[in-house]
């Protein structure tokens, strides 16, 4: 059952993982930490996509809970074929795979583009309006220009911290669910490398 063990450590994998993401998201509602800044106004539209909590987070839910119970599967009890059921699993397995890398791919598109526009903020001649400051990712290289945002406080670390994380995680999620897609294709096509049914 090699490629089932496999898809097993890939959804072991993905489970710190989807539960970081969801994190991070949650945490961009909260900049620094304070709870007066969560409303449409005042949050980077990108807060609102929810890529962390939804793509990269809830919906790695389902391809974990197929990869981990790949090994579980009776691998013998389809149509009296030995390689029917195992090959079965590993199809359904690249099918939730293409889900998971669906999931993380949105989350990571989405977190570059939050990096690239910046994050929402007041500033000494934006009237208390809040507004994106930042011009196709000038601020990332020159950190003299993060003092440009007055309110939030500290909002240009907290926006450039969380977003980059959930970028490097999901693409982790990315490579990962590409790994199992190519796992389970080599399972579906060629048979398991042990079958269980030669003890029987």
């Amino acid at each position: 059952m090699c490629n089932a063990k496999c898809a097993r450590c890939v959804g072991i994998c993905l489970v710190p993982l989807a539960l970081l993401c969801i994190i991070a998201n949650t945490l961009l509602f909260f900049p620094n930490g304070e709870t007066g800044y969560n409303t449409a106004e005042k949050l980077a539209d990108s807060v609102w996509c929810f890529s962390g909590i939804l793509g990269s987070g809830l919906l790695m839910v389902f391809p974990v809970l197929v990869f981990m119970g790949m090994e579980n599967n009776d691998c013998c009890g389809c149509c009296g074929n030995e390689s029917c059921g195992k090959r079965f699993a590993n199809f359904s397995s690249v099918i939730f795979a293409g889900i998971g890398a669906a999931g993380a791919a949105y989350c990571f598109i989405v977190s570059a583009v939050a990096l690239n526009n910046g994050p929402k903020c007041t500033t000494g001649s934006s009237n208390s309006t809040y507004i994106y400051p930042f011009d196709e990712g000038d601020y990332l290289g020159d950190h003299a220009m993060w003092d440009t945002c007055l309110e939030p406080p500290k909002i240009v670390p907290w926006h450039v911290t969380l977003f980059a994380l959930l970028l490097v995680m999901s693409g982790v999620q990315l490579v990962l669910c590409a790994l199992q897609v190519i796992n389970g294709l080599f399972g579906f096509l060629c048979g398991s490398c042990c079958s269980c049914c030669e003890s029987a």
